[in-house]
């Protein structure tokens, strides 16, 4: 059986990697990598796959920076000309990139099975481009690999159970990453603090709205006399907070460079708690057992929510400050449920893709 896996970041190689592996496990299956660029990032180098374990794309498209509608059009040009020439049996898409929406489309547009991992995700915000990605992927897809109960109760409420697909619950592939990558991750030199809070800011609801951005920063400011606040700081953020004339040479925060996914899993296992707009790194604090304060209004992972392991604050400095030392005060996250799976999503999803009955 031979597989073409569609990417577009680092997150989303991370999460390949997992079933590229239990692909590699299996003699039957080929699986050709696409990387349509959409993400540039330049340290995406031969460093970056070797020391993750990643599998080096066959295709590169280094088709970036353009409007949505350029880049998903040439992203799909370019992708149904591989998917010509390689002639695979299913293309595999992940999440809810520009890049899974091409990937998608160009698989159906050719007649070939199309799989999606990460499917029945909702935000319910279409004012997210993630949001309509995701939907208009998960409702071509023949196999729909959700990570959640509650994600496969998103696509039974839509009525998928009207339509010819196959919907499964697999648990979810990061589970898997960070099992993986637990005893490969590396502490960032900048932090030798023992206790603190981990940081990340970077969706354009909060980094775009002035009033938004302010009060979070502010709100980490007070938190950072009690308690060393770490925040690797996205490209984005810090424009948006040099064009604030944000005193950063007087911030009690630690702002520190983006860090790569290695630090990042150290920084989660070593930190007591997480403050994010990031939905990867809210399932990260679970995965790692550390509760997590969301500055979003919504959030698709709503288990995370009901069980208390999470909080959404939106920008509400009082409430992100009473919510942080509220949890800060629990301590350690304990839990007994497995809300994502046991750590063998990738092996599950290609037994599925291989024992597929049409």
């Amino acid at each position: 059986m031979k597989i073409v896996t569609v990417v577009g970041a680092r997150p989303q190689f991370i999460k390949a990697a997992v079933v590229s592996r239990a692909m590699a496990a299996r003699s039957e299956c080929e699986e050709i990598i696409v990387h349509t660029g959409q993400h540039f990032d330049e340290n995406m180098s031969d460093v970056f796959f070797e020391e993750m374990a990643i599998p080096k794309p066959h295709y590169n498209l280094n088709i970036n920076g353009l409007g949505h509608g350029a880049m998903t059009g040439q992203m799909l040009e370019g992708i149904e000309k591989v998917l010509l020439k390689e002639q695979p049996d299913w293309v595999l898409v992940y999440g809810d990139t520009n890049s899974t929406l091409a990937g998608a489309l160009a698989a159906k547009k050719l007649h070939i099975k199309l799989a999606h991992v990460e499917a029945g995700l909702r935000s319910f915000n279409m004012d997210m481009p993630e949001e309509i990605n995701r939907i208009l992927t998960d409702r071509i897809s023949d196999i729909l690999f959700c990570p959640t109960d509650q994600a496969v109760e998103n696509l039974n409420r839509e009525g998928y159970g009207n339509i010819a697909c196959k919907i499964v619950k697999c648990g979810d592939v990061m589970q898997d990453a960070a099992l993986f990558y637990a005893a490969k991750s590396r502490m960032p030199e900048a932090v030798v603090a023992d206790h603190f809070i981990l940081c990340t800011l970077h969706r354009a609801e909060n980094t775009d709205d002035t009033t938004r951005l302010k009060n979070i920063i502010e709100a980490l400011e007070v938190l950072s006399q009690k308690c060393q606040v770490v925040f690797p700081l996205h490209p984005r953020t810090r424009a948006k907070l040099e064009k604030m004339n944000y005193d950063f040479e007087h911030s009690a925060i630690l702002f520190i460079n983006p860090v790569g996914y290695l630090e990042m899993v150290a920084l989660l296992k070593k930190c007591v708690l997480v403050m994010t707009d990031s939905g990867g790194l809210q399932k990260e604090a679970y995965f790692f057992r550390k509760y997590c304060v969301t500055m979003r209004d919504e959030t698709e992972w709503v288990e995370l929510v009901e069980k208390g392991y999470n909080s959404l604050v939106g920008s509400d400095q009082k409430k992100i400050v009473a919510e942080a030392e509220r949890l800060l005060a629990k301590g350690a996250l304990q839990v007994s449920e497995a809300l994502y799976g046991s750590g063998d999503a990738g092996t599950f999803i290609v037994n599925q893709l291989l024992s597929f009955e049409t």
